[in-house]
């Protein structure tokens, strides 16, 4: 993994400099390149900042130089905007910032845009506006009400070249809009195929068809997205790994798609070591092989109607916001026809298999007539070894978002709602920047804290390393991955009463976040009168569960933390009064 920002000594050259015609076109040309190149690096975080979108920042001088870049490494690492403005240094005053999408400062978090503001960013220009409703525009009020100039591509000026650095804006964070605007995550079909059509020969051989170099891109495909799905077919002919074969980063989860359940017990993807693995079937379906799967640590999940409609808005709730389809003819097309599939990309090797039985990358739709064809928007051809790369998108990216209607207005909407009965809030676990204090030493986040607690007073080199390792981790992504991957493939070095102090270091942690930062107490606070639920529904310790069956121990401990202060402000208020 790259480094999340790049120091200049001295100011880099940009080619955008020296574009030719007048001075508007000009300035165009400069923009629209400072723009892509706030994609280009946005990108760079693919797979690392879900469910939050990819963010990547340039400070540029008044001459057309690179100063300083970042880019957001992962969830609870600094802001692209902070790390670029490090890097620029003393260059920022004055320079204007270049970024892909507005800030996302929400709950009294304004790093991001504190640091444009405290560098003395003179301008700032903005690819796109964020868009979830809530963040959308407030980022960009607060950068103006303190005298900086912003401006919004396709807002304050338009022109192609501009449109075509949008462009670049909406298709690096298309897995956020799309999931913002819809109940589905953004979904990408992938294949291989001969030049003749066949994803495989007529035995059901398959490996290879595309070069080494297709498959190291699809190494890198899977490695940007939170999931990779696979049909029962493909598990039973390929025994498929579906790992991004990185060595580091984001690692995807595996997804199996299986009406019967007639799977092999001898799999490659029942390893989870590394990486989980979750298995949708059909309600009842082998009963037996379920509590198979379930021993190796491989979940299940059940639905009334498999169909990737009712799976995809069931992993849009758990909060995926990209799955990668690398499944066979049958399942493609069932996927298709559900119009949950929003982009294609298709490697094309130079070879020709045959066989009138040899089976195609996407099964029967039903179509009968060519002019029933789907079209493919923005398609884009590379040539990767030997093999051609076609993509494009089924679904154009959506623009404009709805209006997600207010707590106020939800009985009007839905009478069926009872007002008087107690609110109810919901929330998803996240990893932020605000870390734990404790007698030795300063933890980065409340995740880095809780993973080392496993390890914490195991008279053993290895444990104490895993601590080290942890406490080092670069994100509370990867702190989490290094806790539980520990914990499934080393279960010695686990300390003995875990599952008795769990709960507790969990409350200790919460309650230093929370006391350390008064706008974090002060949501918190906000929240009186309700019932918090973490609404992880794969979580049943943590989490609420998908139907209430959770233990909802997160929500449990913030509300008895909430209640804890109510209780302090008692206190304090009848200390004062009777003074």
């Amino acid at each position: 993994m790259a480094l999340s920002f790049r120091i200049c000594s001295s100011p880099l050259i940009c080619r955008a400099t020296l574009s030719n015609g007048d001075n508007g076109r000009n300035h165009h040309a400069i923009d629209a390149a400072f723009i892509r190149r706030a994609a280009d690096l946005a990108e760079m975080s693919a797979g690392l900042t879900s469910p939050h979108p990819n963010f990547g920042c340039v400070i540029a001088t008044s001459s057309g130089k690179v100063a300083g870049e970042g880019y957001l490494y992962a969830q609870g690492t600094k802001p692209a905007e902070a790390l670029a403005v490090e890097a620029a240094g003393e260059f920022s005053r004055g320079s204007t910032a270049y970024l892909n999408m507005e800030p996302g400062d929400c709950h009294g978090d304004h790093t991001a845009v504190s640091a444009l503001v405290q560098a003395g960013i003179d301008r700032v220009v903005v690819g796109i506006r964020h868009p979830l409703q809530h963040l959308r525009g407030s980022a960009i009020r607060e950068l103006r009400s303190q005298g900086i100039e912003v401006n919004v591509l396709g807002e304050d000026f338009e022109s192609k070249v501009l449109e075509e650095a949008r462009k670049s804006c909406l298709l690096v964070n298309a897995p956020l809009i799309h999931r913002a605007c819809s109940r589905v995550p953004f979904s990408v079909l992938k294949y291989a195929m001969t030049l003749d059509g066949k994803i495989a020969a007529s035995s059901g051989h398959a490996a290879w068809i595309s070069s080494k170099l297709s498959r190291t891109r699809v190494f890198e495909l899977r490695g940007g997205s939170d999931a990779v799905i696979v049909g029962g077919n493909t598990v039973r002919q390929d025994d498929p790994r579906l790992t991004a074969r990185h060595g580091q980063g984001h690692t995807p989860t595996r997804i199996v798609m299986t009406q019967s359940l007639d799977l092999p017990e001898k799999a490659n993807l029942w390893d989870v070591a590394e990486v989980s693995t979750i298995v949708v079937t059909q309600r009842g379906a082998r009963k037996s092989f379920q509590k198979f799967l379930a021993s190796k640590g491989v979940e299940v999940v059940e639905f009334d109607m498999l169909n990737p409609r009712e799976v995809m808005e069931y992993f849009h709730l758990r909060g995926y916001l990209s799955i990668l389809w690398e499944c066979g003819g049958t399942l493609a097309a069932s996927a298709i026809s559900s119009s949950v599939i929003h982009k294609v990309v298709a490697f094309v090797a130079p070879k020709i298999i045959g066989g009138s039985k040899a089976p195609s990358p996407v099964g029967d739709l039903g179509m009968v007539e060519m002019t029933q064809a789907l079209n493919l928007i923005d398609v884009c051809y590379e040539q990767v070894g030997p093999d051609m790369l076609v993509s494009g998108f089924l679904q154009p990216i959506p623009d404009l978002l709805p209006v997600i209607p207010s707590e106020d207005a939800t009985v009007e909407i839905d009478p069926s709602v009872d007002p008087f009965e107690p609110s109810i809030i919901f929330f998803y676990k996240t990893w932020d920047l605000y870390g734990k204090n404790d007698d030795y030493m300063t933890w980065s986040s409340v995740e880095h804290y809780y993973q080392a607690n496993k390890f914490v007073g195991v008279e053993n080199p290895m444990a104490h390393d895993c601590v080290e390792k942890i406490r080092t981790a670069r994100s509370p992504e990867e702190a989490a991955l290094i806790g539980r991957s520990t914990l499934r493939q080393k279960p010695e070095l686990v300390r003995n009463d875990w599952e008795d102090v769990k709960i507790e270091v969990m409350y200790k942690a919460l309650k230093c976040k929370f006391s350390t930062y008064p706008h974090l107490k002060s949501i918190l606070l906000s929240t009186v009168g309700s019932v918090l639920v973490e609404a992880s529904p794969h979580d049943l310790f943590w989490g609420g569960g998908r139907e209430g069956e959770g233990l909802n121990y997160l929500g449990r401990l913030l509300m008895q933390l909430r209640s804890e202060y109510l209780g302090e402000s008692s206190v304090s208020a009848e200390n004062t009064s009777s003074a």
